[in-house]
C-alpha cells in the first residue's frame, strides 16, 4: 500500500520512536484544542470579573458531560478505520469514513439544540450561584453553536490518526488556535462583550479548524477519500463504531458527571474557590491530554496490529506506551507542583484564587502518572476490540470511589484539599481492576490470533 509523507506504517520497523512521532503531534495538538477553552479563561481572567472567570469555568465540566459520549465514539471509528487500512480493505475503509463523518455532522447538529435547551436546567443543578449562572448560560449557549465543526474535528481527525497522521490536525489547530486569540482579545479588550466574546472566538476557531479537516479528508488521493455525494449512514459500519464507540463515550461522560459532581461541591465555597479549581483544573487539563496523547497512539497501533494479527508487537506498543506514559505524567506532574504559583498567575492575579488553585495542584499533579496508567489500559483494550468492560470498571473504580467521597467523607472534613484526595484515590482503585481485566482479555486475544493462524 502506498503511504503519503504523513501516514505512519505501524506494523513494522521500530516501534519507540514511531510513537513518539505519531504522540508529540497529537500531544501538541490536544493541548492547542485546549487552549480553546484557556485562552477564553486567560482573557476574561486578566481583563474581566472573577465573576466572569468563574462563569466561564462553572461551565468545563458539563461541556464535557454533553460532548464526551460523541467525542468517545470517535474512538470507534478510529479503531475501525486503523483495522481497515492495515488489512488493505479500500472500499470498507472509504465507506466507514463517510458513516463516520455522517455521524459527526448529524450529532453536532443536536448538540446545538441540547445545549441550548438544557445550559440553564444543569447549571442550577450543579447549584451554580445566582451571581454567576447568568453569564454560565450565556457562555454555554453560545459555545455550543460551534458543535457541527467541533464534531467535524473530531471525526476527521480520528480518521486521520488510524492511519498514522497526527501531523495536519496539529497544523489545522495552531491556524485555529492563533485565531482564537486574536478574536478573544477583539472581543473582550478592544471590544467589551466580556463572556460572550471569548464564546464567540471559541466558536469561530472551532469553525476554522473544522473546515481545515474536512478539506484535508477531501483533497486526498488515499482510501480514507472523503465525498459530499458520499455521505450517509451504513448500518453495518455504524454498529461497529459504536461497539467500541459508545462504551468509551459512556466512560468519558459518566466520569465527567463525576467531575460536574465534585465542582458543585467546590461550588459550595463561593466564586472565588469556583474561580480557583477553573485554572487548576485548566493546568490539570493539559496534563490529561499529554497522557491521552499516548492513549490515543496505544489505541492506533494496537488496533492495526491485531487486525494483522502481530500479538508480541501489539505487548512491545504497550510497554512502550506505558514508560511514555507514565513518564511524561510525572515530569508534567512535578513541574506543575513546583511552579504552580507561577502558573496560576498566568490566569488570575486574584491571591485568595491563586491560593484555592494551589490547594488543589498539592494533591493532584505529583500522582498524576497513576492518572496516565488509568487512562492508557483502557485504549489498549479498545485497540484489540474490548471497550465494554474497562468501561463498566472504569466507571465502578472512578465514579464509585469519587461519589462516596463527596457525600460520606467530605462534608466531615471540609476543604479544598480533602475534598481532591478523591482523585489519587479513585486513580489507585481503577487501575487494580484494569490490570486484572487487561491480563484476561489478552489471553483470550492471543487465542483467538492462534485460532485465525491456524
Amino acid at each position: 500500500m502506498k503511504r503519503n509523507k504523513y501516514e505512519i506504517d505501524m506494523c513494522n520497523g521500530s516501534i519507540m520512536d514511531k510513537l513518539i512521532s505519531f504522540s508529540l503531534p497529537l500531544m501538541l495538538s490536544s493541548i492547542l484544542q485546549l487552549m480553546f477553552n484557556a485562552v477564553d479563561i486567560i482573557v476574561i481572567g486578566r481583563f474581566s470579573t472573577s465573576q466572569a472567570l468563574a462563569a466561564v469555568g462553572s461551565t468545563t465540566a458539563l461541556i464535557s458531560i454533553f460532548t464526551n459520549l460523541f467525542i468517545g465514539i470517535s474512538m470507534g471509528a478510529n479503531v475501525l478505520a486503523a483495522r481497515y487500512y492495515a488489512a488493505g480493505q479500500e472500499k470498507e475503509m472509504s465507506e466507514s469514513v463517510h458513516t463516520a463523518i455522517t455521524l459527526a455532522l448529524i450529532s453536532g447538529v443536536v448538540m446545538v439544540f441540547v445545549g441550548a435547551g438544557a445550559s440553564r436546567f444543569a447549571l442550577e443543578l450543579m447549584a451554580t450561584p445566582d451571581d454567576v449562572i447568568d453569564l454560565s448560560v450565556l457562555y454555554m449557549r453560545i459555545y455550543f453553536c460551534g458543535m457541527p465543526f467541533f464534531m467535524l474535528y473530531n471525526y476527521g481527525a480520528a480518521v486521520l490518526r488510524a492511519v498514522g497522521d497526527t501531523k495536519r490536525p496539529l497544523v489545522f489547530l495552531i491556524v485555529a488556535g492563533l485565531a482564537n486569540v486574536v478574536l478573544d482579545l477583539l472581543f473582550v479588550v478592544v471590544i467589551p462583550w466580556g463572556v460572550a466574546g471569548v464564546a464567540i472566538g471559541t466558536v469561530a476557531s472551532q469553525c476554522v479548524s473544522g473546515i481545515l479537516v474536512i478539506r484535508c479528508l477531501w483533497k486526498t488521493e488515499s482510501s480514507y477519500q472523503l465525498r459530499f455525494s458520499k455521505l450517509k449512514i451504513q448500518w453495518i459500519y455504524l454498529k461497529r463504531i459504536f461497539q467500541v464507540g459508545i462504551p468509551a463515550g459512556i466512560q468519558s461522560t459518566v466520569i465527567n458527571f463525576s467531575n460536574a459532581l465534585l465542582q458543585s461541591s467546590v461550588n459550595s465555597f463561593g466564586y472565588t474557590a469556583m474561580a480557583g479549581y477553573t485554572a487548576a483544573n485548566n493546568i490539570l487539563g493539559f496534563l490529561y491530554v499529554s497522557v491521552n496523547a499516548v492513549t490515543q497512539a496505544c489505541m492506533s497501533f494496537t488496533s492495526q496490529n491485531y487486525s494483522v494479527g502481530k500479538q508480541k508487537r501489539m505487548d512491545r506498543v504497550f510497554l512502550d506506551c506505558l514508560i511514555l506514559s507514565a513518564g511524561a505524567a510525572a515530569v508534567l506532574g512535578v513541574g506543575a507542583y513546583i511552579f504552580g504559583d507561577r502558573i496560576l498567575q498566568i490566569y488570575t492575579s486574584d491571591a485568595d484564587v491563586i491560593q484555592c488553585g494551589l490547594e488543589i495542584l498539592s494533591i493532584t499533579t505529583v500522582p498524576y502518572f497513576l492518572c496516565g496508567i488509568m487512562d492508557l489500559i483502557p485504549g489498549a483494550l479498545r485497540g484489540m476490540g474490548h471497550s465494554a468492560v474497562p468501561m463498566v470498571l472504569s466507571v465502578i473504580g472512578t465514579v464509585g470511589t469519587r461519589i462516596l467521597w463527596i457525600y460520606v467523607f467530605f462534608p466531615q472534613h471540609r476543604s479544598l484539599h480533602f475534598l481532591f484526595i478523591s482523585y489519587p484515590g479513585s486513580w489507585i482503585a481503577t487501575i487494580l481492576m484494569q490490570a486484572v481485566c487487561f491480563w484476561f482479555v489478552r489471553r483470550q486475544c492471543i487465542r483467538n490470533l492462534k485460532a485465525k493462524a491456524a
